[in-house]
């Protein structure tokens, strides 16, 4: 017993140590950028020696890559976004409106955590081709999970009969799109609550059938 007790204080030890360097790349990649960051600032501000993330990490690279990952995810737990509850609830919906709904406001609150770091990002992606190469793949993961979004939607009572699953995706894709609600909510000042009842708006006219009054 405790044995089992000390590799659990181990284990919630170590995954302290993981979230207090994760939050100081954090905030240090977003002041300075990622290129001007030490990791021996980033030890430096988490209160742990820098082999420690050398450790943990391995290098900067896989430490901006899982930054980012538990930042669209919201957590650490190793879950993809169609594992995530709030996706899977929303492709449970019963309605092709309640699932567009709830998939806006699932994306939104994506968008939130993840357009602090967003410019980070693509100037980091832009000066080291290596980070660019961090999270290519043979199709965007984005398209991916709101093609199986629209596959689900378009399946429902409710859904327009002459928009295809694809272009739906495609429409998902783009109006959920980081670059657009950077330009609403950043460029233009709007409420990321305004953005998401514009996007719904948007979409439900698109994607769901007009609903007699």
């Amino acid at each position: 017993m405790a044995d089992v007790k000390g590799t659990g204080k181990r284990a919630l030890k170590a995954q302290q140590t993981r979230g207090r360097i994760l939050q100081a790349a954090r905030e240090l990649f977003v002041e300075r950028g990622y290129g001007a960051t030490m990791l021996q600032d980033v030890a430096t501000r988490a209160g742990v020696a820098v082999q420690t993330i050398y450790f943990v990490f391995g290098n900067k690279r896989n430490l901006l890559k899982e930054l980012v990952d538990i930042t669209i995810a919201g957590d650490q737990a190793p879950l993809t976004t169609m594992e995530r509850p709030w996706f899977r609830d929303a492709v449970a919906a019963g309605t092709s409106d309640a699932h567009l709904r709830a998939h806006v406001r699932g994306t939104r609150e994506i968008l939130e955590r993840v357009a602090p770091i967003m410019s980070m990002v693509d100037t980091a992606a832009a000066s080291d081709p290596e980070v660019a190469g961090l999270w290519q793949q043979d199709e965007d993961p984005r398209y991916v999970v709101h093609a199986a979004a629209a596959n689900a939607l378009m399946a429902k009572p409710g859904a327009r009969t002459d928009v295809s699953a694809a272009r739906a995706a495609d429409l998902l894709f783009c109006v959920l799109s980081p670059e657009l609600y950077l330009l609403f909510v950043r460029e233009r000042g709007w409420s990321p609550e305004q953005w998401e009842d514009w996007s719904y708006d948007c979409l439900r006219s698109q994607l769901c059938a007009a609903q007699d009054v």
